[in-house]
């Protein structure tokens, strides 16, 4: 089987055209493979745009502050990836002249760009011939060589790599990793992929053994947890409400929320409850959350339930903002659409 061949003819008929594509910049192919890490093309593509556009060089990057930074991703998810998009442009900036570096282990030794980030910037950039794998080079080569071993394994990760890498060493490796990568994302699709039309059909194991829908084994993950979180808007006598920025590890860490409580069970807060948020001067609280509704969120490993509550004292903030204020600060994407949805859009 002459697997390049093929893959190149099809890429030359299918491929699409993204504006990372059109580009040899390293710093623009960097941005655009964090912004699409766990992110479809069509939602990455404008934040894409967006920071490109806000930030042309590594250098305005690094010199932004990070609430502008976090602003500008949200809606994106996996915030860590904003922050550690900041932070490797500060060390490039610092410590290369704001160069990247030019080759692959040059590449991996930067906070933040791993095996798969520093390939994809050596073979696009600089074609340095190394095999990018990414979920859909591992469910492309485990189907059309019947690859039966776990890809989150160390023994899988090898295996891939070292046949994608074998089938590479023919190729422009540009061109081959751009292609790899969209006949997974186009065709071999996770969920009810192309068969009829692939032109691997003939010689695809998994096709042939039926096995196209285990293929690539990946071991499970984990179960959910369920979180029950309230919200407080908590107005004052001058129609400011607060907030906190959230600073420890987990999730949303950097952006601003307001004041909350987590419950383990879908109850309503207590009395004490609302005291904990050293609210002593309540004038009244709402007894049912805003709006009677409850807002489901899903993250990877977390299935959030949420209510807002409307909490007016009898004082001032001593650090109260505006609602107009509100919506200049990076919150989570939840709190965003409780924002539009209450408030409208501004």
């Amino acid at each position: 089987m002459n697997f390049g061949h093929i893959l190149m003819n099809w890429y030359r008929e299918n491929r699409r055209e993204l504006p990372w594509r059109n580009t040899r910049n390293p710093y623009l192919i960097w941005l655009s493979e964090v912004i699409l890490q766990q992110t479809r093309v069509q939602q990455g593509l404008p934040y894409y745009e967006a920071f490109a556009e806000t930030y042309p060089t590594v250098e305005k990057l690094a010199n932004a502050p990070e609430s502008e930074v976090l602003k500008l991703w949200q809606g994106l998810g996996y915030y860590s990836r904003a922050r550690n998009l900041l932070v490797t442009a500060q060390i490039i900036e610092r410590e290369h002249g704001g160069q990247f570096p030019k080759t692959y282990k040059e590449l991996i030794q930067l906070k933040g760009i791993g095996p798969y980030t520093g390939a994809a910037i050596a073979s696009f950039a600089f074609e340095e011939a190394v095999a990018v794998v990414d979920g859909n080079v591992f469910r492309v080569l485990a189907r059309i060589y019947g690859i039966e071993i776990d890809i989150t394994s160390s023994l899988g990760k090898k295996t891939f790599t070292e046949l994608a890498q074998t089938l590479l060493d023919q190729h422009p490796p540009s061109t081959f990793n751009q292609a790899i990568m969209e006949f997974g994302a186009l065709h071999c699709t996770p969920q009810n992929p192309l068969c009829s039309t692939c032109p691997f059909q003939d010689v695809c194991l998994a096709f042939s053994n039926k096995k196209t829908a285990l293929l690539p084994i990946k071991k499970k993950k984990k179960t959910s947890q369920k979180r029950f979180l309230h919200y407080a808007i908590i107005w004052d006598n001058h129609q400011q409400i607060k907030v906190n920025q959230r600073t420890a590890a987990g999730i949303w860490r950097g952006l601003y929320e307001f004041p909350l409580i987590e419950t383990e069970a879908d109850v309503m807060p207590t009395e004490s409850d609302w005291r904990s948020l050293f609210l002593t001067d309540i004038q009244c609280a709402s007894e049912f959350p805003i709006g009677g509704r409850t807002w489901s969120h899903k993250l990877t490993h977390q299935d959030l339930e949420i209510h807002f509550w409307e909490i007016h004292l009898n004082g001032i903030h001593e650090q109260g903002i505006t609602v107009d204020e509100l919506y200049k600060l990076p919150v989570p994407i939840i709190l965003h659409k409780f924002m539009v949805w209450n408030w409208g859009n501004r």
